[in-house]
């Protein structure tokens, strides 16, 4: 089975070429992400394997169809990149990963928080410009004293919580369903009261277009403490990216990192002089180091890699001997 997989970057490589070994299928690696032109390395495949931004709209699965692509998995947990519906409309089986390194998640949204906490950002531009005077911006409250929220406790939220609860914090957590595996880690509380108590709030919730658009927006920041500090990881859909943005203006948000933007296919993956940066991009730059916008690298880590190609591999072989794969979404 010729199998394409896109967006795979030479350090993916070794991962994909040594866990085929128990696959066995005639991989074509490419670093491009889908669009209208690449869509076109389809032709004689009948299997494509996605990334996040990789847009499986209505006319590039239709497009597979007609090169005979029978096959569309994605590497990734959310899939809201695949247009279900036009995939069913043209016969296409659908996978997604269930699970992968929640670790890789948690350990950036701590990595952000501690950051942003602790102004390392800051403080290394400086020294790097061979400024080590000290000022007032790099004073900072100790992690150990503050209360983290964790918005969304599904593996990668518990984790996130069980991380910072590791380096002496406070955690406390929202979710719309009850968790009974929480135990010592975190005090499950209501939205409220964690946008209240909060010093840090880290974003792990999924995205369910038309249901949670825009979660973290100026209401709800309005409800946070002064000088909190906010982490998304999870989607950029789930934030009003402009209402953070004139939050950390008024000095209300210390704070905010995001490893994802909505629309971030026009941002990532590519280098954009700072001359031709849009309305967005000029913010976030007059901003910095106070805003960190990172690439959508959470799960860039040797464990998740291996996590996602390997379920997507099995699902791809489960719809070869079975017809139908665990993790099939239509």
């Amino acid at each position: 089975m010729k199998l394409l997989c896109y967006g795979v970057r030479p350090v993916e490589k070794p991962f994909f070429e040594e866990l085929n070994k128990d696959f066995g299928f005639d991989l074509v690696l490419t670093e491009k992400m889908l669009d209208d032109e690449t869509v076109h390395m389809a032709e004689g495949c009948e299997a494509v394997m996605l990334r996040g931004n990789c847009p499986g709209n209505r006319q590039n699965l239709e497009i597979y169809k007609n090169y005979g692509v029978k096959y569309v998995l994605t590497r990734t947990v959310g899939y809201n990149h695949v247009d279900l519906e036009a995939a069913k409309d043209f016969g296409l089986k659908v996978a997604y990963v269930p699970f992968y390194s929640p670790n890789a998640i948690a350990e950036l949204a701590l990595a952000l928080a501690m950051g942003l906490a602790r102004h390392t950002q800051y403080m290394g531009d400086k020294g790097h410009n061979g400024d080590f005077k000290i000022d007032n911006f790099m004073f900072s409250k100790e992690i150990r004293k503050s209360t983290v929220g964790i918005i969304g406790l599904g593996k990668i939220g518990f984790t996130a919580a069980q991380i910072f609860n590791g380096v002496g914090a406070r955690v406390i957590g929202y979710d719309i369903v009850e968790k009974d595996y929480l135990g010592d880690t975190c005090e499950q509380v209501d939205l409220d009261t964690l946008l209240a108590e909060s010093d840090i709030i880290s974003m792990h919730m999924p995205y369910f277009k038309g249901s949670n658009d825009e979660f973290i927006n100026a209401e709800k920041i309005a409800k946070m403490k002064d000088g909190v500090i906010v982490v998304n990881t999870s989607r950029g859909e789930l934030q009003n990216v402009n209402d953070i943005l004139d939050a950390v203006e008024s000095g209300k948000i210390q704070g905010f990192g995001t490893d994802v933007l909505a629309n971030e296919t026009k941002y990532f993956n590519k280098v954009t002089d700072v001359q031709d940066f849009d309305e967005l991009l000029t913010r976030v730059n007059a901003l910095y180091p106070r805003v960190i916008v990172t690439p959508h690298i959470g799960s860039y880590t040797d464990e998740a890699v291996s996590n996602m190609v390997e379920y997507s591999y099995e699902n791809l072989r489960d719809f070869i001997e079975t017809g139908t794969s665990k993790n099939e979404l239509a």
